[in-house]
């Protein structure tokens, strides 16, 4: 998997440089240093904003006795730090969020479930942002091909609202108890024995239906202050546009990267999708790549402090820690 992830990079980057090249690199170059440092910041602050959104999201899943939500924030910071700057890793940030978690006295159960479950909000209320963003372009009267893939591509993430309900309620089911014993006994798999912990935990969590209704709340603002992002860039650009228009971008260049997901940071396809996007508002294609290289700014600014606060988190280098996640069960204790 992990050379898979690493072949998938390169050719995005490749990709990303053909784009660049064909645009022409100093067009690019010229629209992404309108940017400059105080639009930067601007935009971290408003990649900060969701980011600890989203940690009051998941921070409301949870039932009874939990964290502060100042230990939230730390957590979904490394979470969103992790799949943003270490996309060949063969564990994501939300494996380690959940065992972040589970150190801060949350049920190991409660705590693997609560970002299963948020992931499920994150994607389904995606899926609404999405279907919402091929409205407004329908009603850009953008090229029929344009609207017809983003149609299709809507309609292959509606499953996923589907999945929000369905997957943990399946989940949660007693069968899974008696599956995960059976499978131990045959097996001898001491890991199975886990399941019917995540079963409670998932219980416990869909019985906070208001708890559940806050995060999904939660989720679908936060798609709305992403369109931020696009909105004060493309007026650093010198191309400012409707909200309306940012909020279509937004939407749709999610989708977009979602599509993309084979390649790591969906590098290439991002930039290659907003040249298309942009193309239905008139934004040149210097102007769509520069659009979607600004995108990824928030990933670095935020990204490497939060690393560094992992590993505080952790105790421990993240070389060790990535060393242990992989190392076979027989090599336990060799140097």
């Amino acid at each position: 998997m992990k050379k898979a992830a690493a072949l998938g990079l390169v050719l995005g980057l490749l990709l990303f440089a053909a784009l660049t090249f064909y645009e022409g690199v100093g067009d690019v170059a010229h629209a992404f240093a309108r940017i400059g440092l105080i639009g930067a910041l601007l935009i971290a602050v408003i990649r900060f904003a969701q980011t600890f959104g989203a940690a009051l999201a998941w921070r409301f899943m949870i039932p009874n006795a939990r964290p502060a939500p100042w230990v939230f924030c730390q957590l979904r910071w490394v979470r969103e730090s992790i799949n943003n700057l270490l996309p060949v890793a063969s564990v994501g940030g939300d494996v380690f969020g959940a065992r972040l978690l589970k150190k801060r006295r949350v049920d190991g159960g409660v705590a693997a479930a609560s970002v299963i479950v948020d992931l499920l909000a994150q994607t389904a209320t995606q899926a609404v942002f999405t279907v919402i963003g091929v409205v407004l372009l329908l009603r850009a009267g953008a090229e029929a091909d344009l609207t017809l893939a983003a149609a299709i591509g809507a309609f292959i993430m509606v499953p996923a609202v589907a999945g929000f309900w369905l997957a943990p309620r399946l989940l949660s089911m007693g069968w899974i108890d008696r599956l995960a014993e059976k499978i131990e006994s045959q097996t001898g798999w001491p890991s199975i024995a886990g399941l019917p912990s995540l079963r409670r935990g998932l219980d416990a969590i869909l019985r906070n239906r208001g708890g559940l209704a806050r995060a999904l709340a939660i989720h679908m603002a936060i798609w709305f202050v992403g369109a931020l992002e696009i909105h004060f860039a493309l007026q650093f650009l010198g191309d400012p546009r409707s909200f309306a228009t940012a909020i279509t971008i937004e939407s749709l260049g999610h989708a977009v990267k979602a599509a993309g997901f084979l390649i790591p940071g969906a590098w290439g396809v991002q930039e290659g999708g907003f040249i298309a996007l942009c193309a239905a508002f008139g934004i040149g294609s210097p102007n769509a790549i520069a659009l979607s290289l600004i995108k990824r700014i928030p990933d670095l600014i935020c990204g490497a402090p939060g690393l560094a606060l992992w590993r505080r988190m952790e105790g421990e280098s993240l070389f060790a820690t990535f060393l242990r996640a992989k190392r076979p069960e027989g090599e336990a204790g060799h140097a």
